[in-house]
């Protein structure tokens, strides 16, 4: 998350652990501290609502007390979209936790996600908040800035756009939950699909823009997918965990990250294109690009001829933070970016080359050397490529994981929210060309060697060696 930019953390919806926040610590990043998800009133049946009267004091007593010394910490969250939001009664109790926070550290801020601005407004709830914090409905910024004596707010919670890394669907059109699913149980890597409540990256950038320091920032769901709310597919088997992620389950990127790092990330240039270019059976086909890039302008090429140069157009909703080609005709071959600086000059180049038939296992160790504690663990991004070396980003073989000497197989995941194959065996199928194995290190030192198979090729097993220090 820092490396794409982010310089804050939310701890949604539960009390961080003493080891995040030293994490935090360590790597310079911010902390909404977040406390519960419901407070008197229920969400549901066996919520904390059961425990309200007898422990909101000891809780928040405890959150702010174990955490008040780290500098990571910059604002106590005391609530998320709570059911009382919108009453007096529950204005009554924000500003009891309020109080208490302030008692307890009378240097930090305090706010609470909602998710309901004329509620909440109406009842005063908003207007107990150093911080208003509003989730979603990012069109309503500006006229809850009339209404609030604060003068400023937070997007305490933003986006919920929904992709499934690699997968792409074609017209690339902006669609909401609200009337459509695709058959297998995906969303599409364009980052054109969101939920009904929520919108997309670029309409919350173009709202801060417009505020200024009004608005002090957001806070995006999510930084990962995680098991469970599957939305849009929540009626849908096998469905069982969410596609809001800007990483996939297995904490691969998927291209939305990218989109982040070249709007965030201002110390480093970003140069992504999408789709892959191995499309089978398109050829002919529309089959549109997008770039996402920190540079301000980019050429497209395929197969050496140029399809125009794109700039960023602040006067419509999608070509403002991405370079998009939407009538590029697929051919097999090559896909070439350029970039261009803003004097014109050739700044960054992209290739993306047609696949062909998958000819080797590659593994990708995030680190080599791990500590002989018997906890440290090494996550391994397990891919195919062809012979030329080109990743092959259509595969779904079947892989088996074998891990040998002074470390243990611990768990793989493929990032696929219809994959019901169990974390902990050591086999899975790729999900898009890739998934994540996890080894394990033993608590005495010397080397692991980490081996792995494709199932459903004649394909020479891949092996990789890391050391237990």
């Amino acid at each position: 998350m820092k490396a794409m930019g982010a310089n804050a953390i939310r701890t949604s919806h539960n009390m961080p652990s003493t080891m995040m926040m030293e994490l935090c610590d360590s790597l310079g990043l911010m902390v909404m501290a977040e406390s519960f998800d419901a407070w008197h009133d229920p969400k549901v049946r066996n919520g904390y609502n059961r425990l309200w009267n007898d422990w909101w004091q000891r809780d928040i007593d405890h959150l702010v007390r174990n955490h008040r010394n780290h500098p990571a910490v910059v604002m106590w969250s005391v609530g998320n979209e709570i059911p009382e939001q919108w009453k007096e009664e529950g204005a009554r109790r924000y500003e009891g936790l309020r109080d208490l926070c302030h008692a307890l550290d009378p240097t930090r801020p305090v706010t609470c996600g909602m998710d309901n601005p004329e509620g909440t407004i109406g009842c005063g709830f908003a207007q107990v908040a150093d911080i208003p914090g509003f989730n979603y409905r990012v069109y309503r910024y500006p006229r809850n800035l009339e209404e609030l004596p604060q003068g400023f707010l937070l997007g305490s919670e933003t986006a919920s756009t929904i992709s499934s890394r690699g997968i792409y669907f074609f017209p690339d059109t902006c669609m909401t939950n609200t009337n459509w699913t695709h058959t297998d149980g995906q969303c599409s890597s364009y980052d054109t699909e969101y939920c009904w409540w929520s919108n997309l990256p670029d309409d919350d950038w173009a709202m801060h823009e417009q505020l200024g320091d009004r608005c002090i920032g957001e806070f995006v769901w999510t930084g990962y997918d995680y098991l469970g709310e599957p939305t849009p597919y929540d009626a849908y088997w096998p469905s069982r965990s969410s596609y809001f992620g800007i990483c996939d389950l297995a904490g691969l990127p998927k291209d939305r990250y990218y989109l982040y790092r070249s709007h965030w990330n201002t110390a480093e240039s970003t140069l992504h294109v999408l789709p892959h270019w191995t499309w089978p059976g398109r050829e002919g086909e529309v089959t549109p690009v997008y770039c996402y890039t920190s540079w301000p302008s980019a050429e497209l090429f395929i197969n050496g001829k140029s399809c125009g140069r794109a700039f960023h157009d602040a006067s419509t909703r999608l070509d403002r933070y991405r370079l998009r080609w939407r009538d590029v005709i697929y051919e097999p071959g090559e896909l070439r970016v350029v970039a261009y600086d803003d004097w014109g000059n050739v700044a960054a180049e992209r290739v993306i080359r047609t696949a062909g038939t998958p000819a080797r296992v590659v593994l990708a160790p995030e680190h080599t050397s791990l500590a002989a504690d018997g906890r440290d663990l090494a996550f391994i991004t397990v891919s195919l490529e062809d012979a030329e070396g080109n990743p092959c980003p259509t595969a779904t073989d079947g892989l088996t994981f074998e891990v040998a000497g002074h470390g243990t197989f611990k768990a793989a995941c493929n990032g696929d929210a219809t994959s019901l194959e169990p974390f902990t065996q050591p086999t899975m199928h790729l999900f898009s060309g890739q998934l994540v194995l996890v080894v394990q290190a033993a608590s005495t030192p010397g080397d692991i060697t980490v081996t792995v198979r494709d199932n459903d090729r004649n394909i020479t097993a891949a092996s990789a060696t890391l050391t237990a220090r």
